[in-house]
This record gives structure tokens, C-alpha cells and sequence, in this order.
């Protein structure tokens, strides 16, 4: 005679006659649930590495691998940083430092530097170095022109190992206008806002590098706007090799604004690192001259906020994706 309560196994076909038997079975599940239970009260992936047994007796999908873990499917591109490079042996110490800057700001990330030309190591030997995987290049460039349109792209789509997408340039930025002011007043720009008649008096010089491309000249000029903004007083873009779309040169630009009775006209570096242009310009300046923007925390914030432009939305990346992002 069956009893009315009997107890049936997982297929229901059949009974459990004794109370020996039960409790085997019970301490046969026990065991087996506490197995995929780690000493820190976690959840163990089931052998199969897969799915574990859930209370109910279906099978779940085991947790994703913690983030920032070697299981991670999906990692953070490479940035790779691209300044020009320059002779200046202060140039590399200044973007070095940057690049660590960079790292401080985003721990975990995988910074490397890829110079355009001048110093090692090269961009392409950089790409040509990374095996596999995906990067995105941010030149350390404030305006659009031949690097940025075209120098840079090749050297990615040379990369063909590589997913790759080229950010914009630098500026022209807010912040940058921020990192430029802050520069200024290292140099001796007074820290309070000025007055009507201080306004008066004062003035800035932009001094870049210049190019052949009009839209860097334009862009150069949206920047001077910023910091004008910012300031409260004039800044005229000047440049350390004129060409026909940048043709005013810092000596002209500064003797304009003092014709005009500025006699407080001060030299504002838009450059990234020490070199030659950086210091031609300097010393042309008739009071104070601001440093190079080089590893200010604002620019390595701004070099952040480029890679996380270029990388989202996080779709297909391919080789010739950053055609799409650099101008």
C-alpha cells in the first residue's frame, strides 16, 4: 500500500519508502548545492563552467566575470597618445609626464605614447607593436591640419592588425581656454577679475604654430575666442611660422596692441610641449609669457574626454573607422 504523503524523486517515478533513504537523498542535494558555494558566500560557477543549479531545480546562466578582470571580453581601447615630437629634449620629459597623468586619471587604462615624427617611439612602431585588439589615437594637436586629416589616419589604416579610431584634435576646447588662463596666471596674469580700466590695458597674444590648412587657422581662432571670453580682454591669434592662411606673426601682433594702448600684453603658449616655436614666441613677449600647456591636469582631462568621444558608441571598429572621427 503506497502511503497517501509519499515523496517522489526529481522524475516522479519513484518513491522514497523510508526515512533512511530520505535522508540520504537530502544530504546528497545539500552537499551538491553546497559545492558551488564559495567560503565567502559567493556563487561557484557549475562544473560545466556554465550554468549552475538554481533553487528550483532550473539552470541559470553563471555571473559575467567581474569587471576589470582578466575575463573581461570587452577591455578599454588602447589610447594612444600622438604628439608631434620635436628636437627638444624637454618635449619628450613634458609628454612623458602627461601620459602619466593620464594614467592617474584613469587607473587601469593603457596608455602609450606614438610620436609623428622626431622622437621615438613612432606611432607606427607603437600600432606595429600592439598585437591585436583595439585603440583609439588621440593626437595631442590643437587644430585640425595635415597630421590630423591625414598623417595620423594613415599610419592607423597601416595598422590593419588593429581596430582603430583617430579622435579629433584638441582644441579648439573650453578647457583648453581653462588650462591657458590657469598657464597665465602661473606667469603673472593677475588672479582676480580685472577692472574696467585694467581691461583697458590688457591683452593677450595666442601664440601657435601655424599651418597651411585654413581650418586650423579658424580653429586657432575659435580659441582666442574662448580665452577672450574667459578673460575679458582682447587675445589676437599670432603665429611662429606664418604661412598664407596664419600670416600674423606674434612681433605684429603684439606691436597692433600696443598701438592700440595696451600696454599690458601678455604671450599665452598654445603649444603642448617645450621647442622652438614655443620659444621664439616667448621671447618676443614685451611683459610676461606663459609656459606651454604640457601636463596640465585640465589637458589630461581634455585628452580623456577626446578617447571617450571617439570610442562611443561602442559599435563595429574597423580599420577604416577613423576616417570617419578625424576631421
Amino acid at each position: 500500500m503506497t502511503p497517501s504523503n509519499a515523496l517522489h524523486d526529481e522524475s516522479g517515478s519513484t518513491h522514497l519508502d523510508s526515512t533512511a533513504h530520505l535522508m540520504d537523498r537530502i544530504t546528497s542535494r545539500l552537499s551538491s548545492r553546497l559545492s558551488l558555494i564559495s567560503p565567502d558566500g559567493s556563487s561557484r560557477p557549475a562544473p560545466d563552467g556554465s550554468r549552475r543549479p538554481a533553487p528550483d531545480g532550473s539552470r541559470h546562466p553563471a555571473p559575467h566575470p567581474r569587471h576589470g578582470s582578466h575575463q573581461n571580453p570587452h577591455p578599454r581601447p588602447t589610447l594612444v597618445l600622438v604628439p608631434h615630437g620635436s628636437r627638444d629634449p624637454r618635449a619628450l620629459a613634458t609628454v612623458t609626464a602627461l601620459a602619466e597623468r593620464i594614467r592617474e586619471q584613469r587607473p587601469g587604462l593603457d596608455v602609450r605614447l606614438g610620436h609623428i615624427e622626431l622622437n621615438e617611439p613612432l606611432l607606427t612602431e607603437t600600432l606595429a607593436a600592439q598585437q591585436g585588439g583595439r585603440a583609439v589615437l588621440v593626437p595631442l594637436l590643437l587644430s585640425r591640419g595635415q597630421h590630423v586629416k591625414r598623417d595620423i589616419p594613415a599610419a592607423a589604416a597601416d595598422a590593419p592588425h588593429l581596430a582603430t579610431r583617430v579622435a579629433a584634435p584638441l582644441g579648439p576646447h573650453p578647457m583648453l581656454a581653462a588650462a591657458l588662463h590657469s598657464r597665465l596666471v602661473e606667469a603673472g596674469w593677475p588672479a582676480r577679475p580685472l577692472s574696467a580700466s585694467a581691461r583697458r590695458r590688457h591683452a593677450v597674444v595666442l601664440a601657435a604654430a601655424g599651418s597651411r590648412d585654413p581650418q586650423s587657422a579658424a580653429d586657432t581662432g575659435r580659441a582666442a575666442k574662448l580665452l577672450a571670453d574667459r578673460l575679458g580682454v582682447p587675445v589676437v591669434p599670432a603665429y611662429a611660422a606664418t604661412t598664407d592662411a596664419c600670416a600674423r606673426t606674434v612681433p605684429e601682433a603684439l606691436a597692433a596692441l600696443a598701438a592700440e594702448g595696451r600696454t599690458r600684453t601678455a604671450v599665452a603658449a598654445y603649444f603642448t610641449a617645450p621647442g622652438r616655436f614655443a620659444t621664439q614666441s616667448a621671447s618676443a613677449a614685451p611683459w610676461i609669457a606663459a609656459p606651454p600647456l604640457g601636463a596640465h591636469p585640465t589637458l589630461a582631462r581634455l585628452v580623456l574626454h577626446r578617447y571617450d568621444e571617439a570610442r562611443a558608441p561602442d559599435g563595429a571598429w574597423t580599420a577604416e573607422q577613423h576616417r570617419l572621427t578625424a576631421v
